[in-house]
């Protein structure tokens, strides 16, 4: 591992390094700072920060395209204690097995094709998943599982996701988070879900009417995307849905454009360890999201 020295940025972050890209080989501090060459990293020097819940309203508000809503979702600063557990896991506890990797530390942009009419929504990046790579399921578990599914039915044009800048590229199909940053425990609190759909329902927003399915991985991103279609004025059946996998409803934006949310369990280990999710059943809900 490289010898680690402690660096305070201008912007106020203390970041350890610099480690080796594991796919390009280029030297990155950890945190990752915006515009440093990340693969993939929609950030600049120059993108405006969210450092409360006002500035995510208004940020989110004025971006203009999923590119921008993308790069100042990776700067946001709105979570005080999602910011310091994402960094502090950056900088000082990394898993072993990943000891003398830069860790991305930042939260995660959305994945996939920008064309996309079909939106994945997860619960939020792992520690040593997202947190480590900058790319959403990928370095994990749950990325080998649901990367190889999107392979098999043709979303993917390669089965595995070891790290950004190796070529995985989706096809009409996308991926985001209902919370873009590591969560303690992987549980992220009420008020940090409720900052995080603003970035979402943004999202929901510039995708417009030709969005034609939401699948949520887990109940939390299930609630996410209902509470982000409210707040948009999206008509929502009463009484609200409930999650469950396999479970479909029908929501409606504000045009009355018809979008299908479908439920499938979480690819978390604890599911498919444990046989309550199988590639099977994942692959029978991704091949309901054709048109």
């Amino acid at each position: 591992m490289t010898a680690e020295r402690n660096i305070s940025g201008t912007d106020g972050v203390t970041r350890v390094g610099p480690d080796r890209h594991p796919i390009t080989g280029e030297p990155f501090l950890s945190p990752v700072p915006p515009g440093a060459g990340w693969p993939g990293d929609p950030a600049t020097t120059d993108t405006p920060v969210a450092h409360n819940v006002d500035d995510v309203h208004a940020l989110a508000a004025s971006a203009l395209t999923l590119t921008e809503v993308d790069a100042r979702v990776t700067v946001c600063r709105a979570c005080p204690r999602l910011v310091d557990w994402r960094e502090t896991v950056a900088r000082h506890d990394r898993r072993a097995s990943f000891a003398d990797q830069p860790y991305w530390g930042r939260p995660g942009p959305s994945f996939g094709d920008p064309d996309a009419t079909a939106l994945i929504v997860g619960l939020a990046p792992a520690a040593n998943g997202t947190n480590r790579t900058g790319r959403m399921f990928t370095g994990d578990a749950s990325g080998d599982f649901l990367y190889a599914a999107l392979h098999r039915t043709g979303y993917a044009n390669q089965p595995t996701s070891v790290g950004a800048g190796d070529g995985l590229e989706l096809t009409g199909i996308r991926i985001v988070a209902a919370v873009r940053c590591a969560p303690p425990g992987n549980v992220p609190t009420p008020t940090e879900r409720a900052t995080c759909a603003t970035w979402l329902g943004r999202d929901l927003e510039l995708l417009g009417d030709r969005l034609r399915v939401i699948m949520t991985l887990g109940e939390i991103g299930w609630k996410g995307v209902l509470a982000a279609t409210t707040t948009l004025g999206w008509t929502v059946p009463a009484p609200r849905p409930k999650f469950g996998h396999a479970t479909e409803a029908i929501l409606r934006t504000p045009s009355g454009h018809p979008v299908r949310l479908i439920g499938c369990y979480h690819v978390s280990p604890h599911n498919t360890y444990t046989g309550r999710l199988t590639p099977d059943m994942l692959d029978a809900v991704l091949a309901t999201l054709r048109p």
